[in-house]
């Protein structure tokens, strides 16, 4: 496993259990690993990959868990819910065995990465209604019926897409950051070999799947792909 720097604390008295307990960095290293290079890429590929083909009249069921055809958005929306919340009580620990935020690169990095992570979450909240000429809810001849944040793309919607998709990356750049930091402080030379070989089969995933074309458009899998909807009718010339 390699050996900590002296600086890092290996035990910590705990008041509430009135006893000094050992401290095991390694499953802090090994729970934040498994966030963010496993969850959170399965949470972005589902989005980006798993869509439907676009259709004549998109997804017609009910936004929930228990409708299949949604399984790629709700895999997207609680697997990173999950990952928030095991990253807070992650932090949580390591902010009550440190007494507080060390000032080092990875708790810099790590506390970036959660912000970070917690606004996506945030941010998702804020996303608008979904709308559609064939949703559930609407009457395909009464066009009043219709009107949904995302099915009209209102600047709030737009707003919610520029910076979640925006912001997600830089998620991404902080949490490498964190966990490559981490690791120099911190050398588990096996986890880095295992890091560094789920890294390459998630990146050559991507490009298989890319290369198959099913990074479909999501307005149009959604609610399909006639012209005459809203955003189809913005993008006709691109």
């Amino acid at each position: 496993m390699g050996e900590a720097q002296s600086h890092i604390p290996t035990e910590v008295y705990l008041d509430f259990l009135g006893r000094t307990v050992e401290i095991h960095w390694s499953y802090h290293a090994v729970l934040m690993f498994g966030i963010w290079f496993v969850l959170v890429p399965l949470s972005i590929i589902s989005i980006r990959y798993f869509k439907p083909k676009p259709s004549q009249r998109g997804i017609t069921d009910k936004i929930k868990l228990t409708n299949i055809s949604w399984w790629w958005f709700n895999v997207h929306q609680y697997v990173l819910y999950l990952a928030i919340g095991l990253s807070l009580a992650g932090l949580a620990v390591a902010l009550t065995v440190s007494r507080g935020i060390s000032g080092s690169v990875h708790s810099l990095f790590g506390i970036m990465t959660i912000v970070l992570g917690c606004l996506q979450v945030g941010s998702a909240l804020l996303r608008g209604t979904h709308g559609g000429k064939y949703y559930y809810i609407s009457d395909p001849d009464d066009p009043s019926t219709w009107h949904g944040d995302h099915f009209d793309m209102t600047p709030r919607r737009r707003r919610f897409e520029s910076y979640h998709k925006t912001a997600g990356y830089f998620a991404g750049f902080f949490a490498v950051g964190a966990v490559a930091s981490g690791l120099m402080q911190y050398p588990m030379p096996v986890l880095t070999v295992v890091m560094l070989a789920y890294v390459l089969v998630v990146f050559v995933l991507c490009i298989i799947l890319e290369h198959k074309g099913l990074r479909y458009d999501t307005y149009r899998s959604v609610f399909g792909n006639d012209p005459d909807h809203p955003h189809n009718k913005s993008r006709k010339d691109l």
